[in-house]
């Protein structure tokens, strides 16, 4: 079933550059479409878990709106592709940035920089009656009670029905799989003794729908990272 999505779900497909904001902080062009990547479901980590920073690696963190697939499908519509979801997650998008800039200069892909173990942070499952608009959510992320990320979903270039439209029509979309929609501004490094705090907030209502903590940790073995 898709609330289990973190034990059944086969994929995470994670969009990229989907806040301008965040597009022009890390000085990337705007996509023409939307730009996505896999992650590995070995990546999840529940809520109150450590977040393992590789040897030689600056951790990042990345907020994201989870959308939760309930009816698999293959060339979906715009105009059905809210039938798709069966519901949401908050979760965080780790990035292994230097590995990432050195990948993106020799064009190599981006495999190992987001699919470590414990770089998808990520909440229970959120049912769909919880959330009034997924375009109009407030989400943040604070590290050691600092807010470091803050903004809200009506601010994706690309909007979920194109995100589900564009994937479904490379690739099927099944089951509990996991799309990411992207992250606003404020991406920074991690450090090990961090607390990290997210959450999911209606604007209208000053509601949390979700809420979900995280410490970091360095691993002691595994990858070593060596410019």
């Amino acid at each position: 079933m898709a609330a289990s999505f973190a034990r059944t779900g086969k994929k995470i497909v994670a969009i990229g550059r989907n806040y301008a904001d965040h597009v022009k902080e890390l000085k990337n062009a705007v996509p023409n479409e939307p730009f996505f990547f896999l992650k590995p479901t070995t990546s999840y980590l529940p809520s109150g878990g450590l977040i393992e920073i590789p040897r030689g690696i600056s951790a990042h963190h990345e907020v994201e709106l989870g959308l939760v697939i309930g009816k698999g499908g293959r060339d979906i519509s715009e105009a059905n592709a809210e039938e798709h979801i069966a519901g949401y997650a908050l979760a965080i998008d780790m990035t292994a940035r230097n590995l990432q800039e050195e990948v993106k200069r020799k064009g190599l892909p981006w495999s190992a920089v987001k699919g470590f173990d414990t770089f998808t942070p990520i909440s229970s499952f959120i049912p769909r009656s919880k959330v009034a608009d997924p375009h109009n959510l407030n989400l943040w992320l604070k590290i050691n009670g600092q807010i470091k990320q803050s903004g809200n979903t009506s601010n994706m270039i690309f909007r979920i029905p194109r995100l589900i439209q564009h994937i479904s029509s490379i690739m099927t979309l099944e089951e509990g799989d996991l799309v990411l929609t992207g992250t606003p501004a404020g991406v920074g490094p991690v450090a090990a003794g961090d607390k990290i705090e997210c959450a999911l907030v209606d604007p209208v209502t000053r509601a949390k729908v979700e809420q979900i903590a995280f410490g970091v940790t360095n691993r002691a073995a595994g990858y070593l990272y060596v410019p």
